[in-house]
């Protein structure tokens, strides 16, 4: 049996390494995967509708003519949304939590990935016909059978995650969480993850800040440029510092594919922000003082 191993304190994300971004050929994506690895992020997370179902596989081809060992790094994935067109022949964009479709799922990212097994397997987003015990002797088998190492949930409420929580234990949840995206730190959710010790990831943590130059935006980068001096670090890492200095023990998933943007964006893990700075980030966001 396989080690569990802990992830890493960033997680790369690989939604757009292929045909969903940079179209990254197999050279290319053995270069950032071992750039990531030697910059400490091992972990790795994906999606098997990533690509349209492509990504994956693309992934795993060159991951397996890489050095990188196995043991090494650590794989997540998602299934259960179906999507239109690509691979799949589906009428309509739904949701699959069946028994027979989880287990073919994890089997078919472990032939994409080139490894016999995941360590976390995600539920990618709630649907209304999911049922607990279903989806728990899905994971189940697969535990016993060594292809699964740990399960968890992405995009789920805390009553979504307490109703999985009753036939099954949920190890994370990945959820949308950034300066410009923190009602999970208001309405719950996070505190709810503490309290159950469930480990929370996030997407998009750099929220839009970069995308979108919108006066919430302006107000944040405004507020943060007088602190990159005193960290030492840019306005992004100092977003990243932001969401790990919540007590929850947040993961933040970065989707950047520039390598000088990797290696900046670790040293976020060793910032620890005062509380003050923090608050005056989370001020410039809101737009107005605390309550």
């Amino acid at each position: 049996m396989h080690a569990q191993h802990n992830f890493s304190p960033l997680i790369a994300g690989t939604m757009t390494w292929g045909i969903w971004g940079r179209h990254f050929n197999q050279q290319e994506m053995i270069e950032l995967m071992n750039h990531y690895v030697e910059a400490g992020i091992s972990s790795f997370d994906h999606a098997d509708i990533y690509g349209d179902y492509t990504t994956e596989a693309e992934f795993g081809n060159a991951f397996s003519k890489s050095e990188i060992s196995r043991s090494s790094v650590q794989f997540i994935t998602k299934c259960g949304i179906q999507t239109l067109g690509g691979l799949r022949n589906n009428k309509v964009k739904h949701y699959n939590y069946r028994k027979k479709y989880i287990i073919e799922s994890v089997e078919q990212s472990l032939k994409n990935l080139h490894t016999d097994y995941v360590d976390l397997l995600l539920l990618h987003r709630p649907s209304p016909l999911m049922q607990p015990e279903e989806i728990a002797s899905a994971i189940e088998q697969l535990k016993k059978e060594g292809k699964l190492l740990n399960f968890g949930l992405s995009n789920f409420t805390p009553e979504q995650t307490e109703f999985i929580q009753q036939a099954i234990p949920v190890h994370s949840n990945q959820i949308e969480f950034s300066i410009t995206h923190y009602t999970p730190m208001l309405d719950g959710s996070l505190n709810h993850m503490q309290m159950k010790g469930i480990t929370p990831m996030c997407w998009a943590p750099l929220g839009h800040v970069f995308k979108q130059p919108d006066e919430q935006s302006i107000r944040i980068i405004e507020a943060i440029n007088p602190l990159t001096e005193k960290y030492g670090v840019n306005v992004a890492t100092i977003l990243l510092a932001w969401i790990m200095k919540h007590p929850a023990s947040i993961i933040p998933v970065i989707g950047t594919t520039d390598k000088s943007r990797i290696t900046e964006l670790k040293k976020s893990v060793n910032i620890s922000l005062d509380d003050e700075d923090w608050f005056i980030i989370w001020t410039a966001s809101m737009g107005k003082k605390v309550p």
